[in-house]
């Protein structure tokens, strides 16, 4: 990593070993700024009080080498990023405003990729992760990814049966607690398909009524001008010496007729004179047979403006557009919806006969579960054990307890009053003997500042065991530990790092003897500016380094001896693993 006006660094590179790094340096050198880098690279939240005072913003850099097939890797291809040789490249950028930037492989991308990314590359485990998992909740999730597929697998299909049951009652509580509301809908939907029947409209119905009142309305003038238009045209039987339109057309027929042959364009006039004739005589018979059919009957005017007072009364209470066809719609759609209600009855016992359906196999998935919890609670337990033998605590004895919770509200197919919850029914409690004799009581209370430590770092270290990702990060997770166990904390990391990246920030001299690469985060003052460096320590350096946390002073002789003998036995116990 490469870090740039974060806090008291101004620029430092931080060189990881493939194996184990140790970054140590005096309190307040910025120790806790390397941890708070790779944070920011991994998407944690950008701080503007984190940038260096003087600078517009803080930039972490990071080249991180992983296999092209790497769930990582596969999902910074699909955001546009590039490996370069192996390698992905991530900045970071946090401006003195507070305004953050992300860059993966060389394109720009959102923060939250960067969260993404992070749960398949490092597993941190610091002081704020150790009371996480002093939390009942969290101590489940952490057995139930130590467990695998063997509680993954009836993990999903609990959880379907959960959210399926959890849908039935949500929809069965609705249609009890609303049977009133739903009875008066019915009743009102009952009514208006009752009336609406009572007059049975038809489709169009109302249009067709408004023309034929106004045509009844209307009889007298409609016949007297039909029979003046058919007087005009075929001659009116009272005045014989009127002159009608036909006779007048067929004369002018007749006089081209008897000279078309000399010029065919009057022929072609003569042609369409007698068309006009033939239409003339069939109009006129078209008018003679509308007098004669014209209804005025005032009975029937006054049965279709009935007619159309009942269909307007349904258009007004039933139409939203005041038709007869928006009336029917409506019909339409509120006997689906009678359908509906009137069936909830029968819904109910369906919905019931389910949730009681789903209630026995949800029991039967809950216990699958508890004893998928309970065989894996085992395991971890024995291997959290034999972890803090190596850790010297060798009487300790760490059990799992996962116990089925009660809820005075719930009951399964046993009678037994169970709680049940999206993760199933259990709660699982980590529980500490730490000598012969001693009751298993939880973490928390039975376990002192040193031996907290010391079980925390074992169960984050065979949790570790079962996390896929490459890098592993111990902030100061060694704290209140000392002597004989702190050796042993040193030897177990070094171990773990045989098989993954292992990086630790820690105060113990013990712990940072064993890493195969110690950084020195140092702090210097020229007077007037204070910044903080990364250096890589080697030989004298490295063991001025481990006198100084010995002993307070790096010349001392006495703890330049104890460094010596310390980096001497690391490498001794090196070359034995």
């Amino acid at each position: 990593m490469r870090i740039r006006s974060l806090g008291v660094i101004d620029d430092a590179v931080v060189e990881l070993s493939p194996g184990f790094t140790a970054v140590t340096g005096e309190t307040g050198a910025g120790k806790t700024m390397v941890v708070t880098s790779l944070g920011l690279l991994l998407g944690g939240r950008a701080d503007p009080a984190l940038v260096r005072i003087g600078a517009t913003a803080a930039v972490v850099e990071g080249r991180i080498v992983m296999r092209p097939d790497a769930p990582a890797a596969l999902r910074a291809e699909e955001a546009g990023a590039e490996l370069d040789d192996g390698a992905l490249l991530i900045s970071r950028t946090v401006s003195a405003e507070g305004r953050s930037r992300a860059h993966v492989g060389g394109r720009s991308v959102p923060v939250g990729l960067l969260s993404e990314l992070a749960d398949d590359l490092v597993a941190v485990h610091g002081q704020t992760d150790q009371q996480g998992l002093l939390r009942p909740a969290r101590q489940r999730q952490a057995l139930d990814r130590y467990a695998g597929d063997a509680v993954a697998v009836p993990l999903e299909k609990y959880g379907s049966a959960y959210r399926r049951l959890r849908a039935v009652a949500v929809e069965l509580e609705e249609i009890t607690t609303r049977a009133r509301e739903r009875a008066q809908e019915a009743d009102l939907l009952r009514f208006g398909l009752d009336e609406i029947a009572a007059v049975e409209p038809v489709a169009g119905e109302d249009t067709e009524l408004a023309a034929e009142a106004e045509r009844l309305g209307h009889a007298e003038s409609l016949a007297s001008a039909a029979q003046l238009a058919h007087a005009a045209l075929a001659g009116n039987p009272e005045d014989p010496e009127g002159i009608e339109a036909n006779t007048l057309v067929a004369g002018a027929h007749r006089a081209l007729e008897s000279v078309r042959s000399h010029d065919p364009a009057l022929g072609a006039l003569a042609e369409r004179i007698g068309e006009l004739g033939i239409l003339l005589a069939d109009v006129a018979g078209e008018l003679a047979g509308y007098a004669d059919d014209l209804d005025a009957d005032p009975l029937r005017l006054a049965a279709v403006e009935e007619r159309r007072a009942a269909l307007t009364q349904l258009t007004r209470k039933y139409g939203s557009e005041g038709t007869v066809d928006a009336v029917l719609e409506w019909a339409e759609q509120g006997a689906a919806r009678l359908l509906e209600l009137d069936g909830d009855d029968e819904r109910i016992t369906e919905l019931t006969a389910e949730r009681d359906g789903l209630r026995s196999e949800l029991s039967a998935l809950a216990q699958a579960l508890t004893d998928a919890r309970v065989e894996a609670a085992t395991r971890f337990a024995s291997a959290v054990t034999e972890e803090l033998a190596s850790l010297a605590m060798p009487h300790a004895r760490v059990t799992i307890d996962v116990r089925q919770a009660d809820d005075p509200d719930g009951v399964d197919v046993d009678g037994r009053p169970v709680a049940y919850g999206p993760s199933g029914a259990d709660e699982v409690e980590l529980l500490l003997a730490p000598h012969p004799g001693a009751q298993p009581r939880p973490i928390a209370k039975g376990a002192s500042g040193g031996e907290l430590s010391r079980v925390m770092l074992a169960v984050e270290v065979v949790f570790a065991g079962s996390d896929p990702v490459p890098t592993y990060l111990f902030d100061e997770v060694d704290a209140g530990v000392g002597g004989k166990a702190a050796v042993e904390v040193g030897r177990r990391l070094a171990k773990l790092a045989k098989s993954a990246q292992v990086v630790v920030v820690t105060h113990l001299p013990q712990v940072a003897a064993f890493a195969d690469r110690q950084l020195l985060v140092e702090k210097t003052n020229d007077g007037s500016v204070t910044r903080s460096g990364v250096t890589v320590l080697e030989g004298e350096d490295r063991v001025r380094e481990l006198s100084r946390m010995l002993a307070g002073h790096e010349d001392s002789v006495s703890a330049r001896a104890h460094a010596e003998e310390l980096l001497e036995a690391a490498r001794a116990d090196s070359r034995q693993r």
